[in-house]
């Protein structure tokens, strides 16, 4: 599950707020053991999510670095080619 956060750091464009998002609820649902949670768990899952969101933005936000951005383009071929020789495809 945890394969799906993606590093956020220093690209160009930034990090959009789905992208943070969606790396908070990855992150919550593989701590909390759910990836849906139940009915009498909503409202703290919903909260965990908001409050790991607030964090990584604020860290995003934070974060100083002499290196270039990266090009989201480039590196997702690199991933790509990365799954090719990994699974064959």
């Amino acid at each position: 599950m945890c394969r799906n956060i993606r590093t956020l750091h220093n690209f160009e464009p930034p990090a959009t707020d789905d992208e943070v998002h969606g790396a908070a609820l990855q992150y919550v649902r593989k701590i909390s053991g759910a990836a849906k949670p139940s009915k009498a768990n909503e409202e703290a899952f919903a909260a965990a999510v908001a409050a790991v969101e607030e964090a990584t933005r604020r860290l995003l936000d934070e974060l100083v670095t002499t290196a270039p951005p990266r090009d989201r383009e480039v590196e997702a071929t690199k991933a790509r080619a990365r799954a090719a020789a990994r699974y064959g495809s």
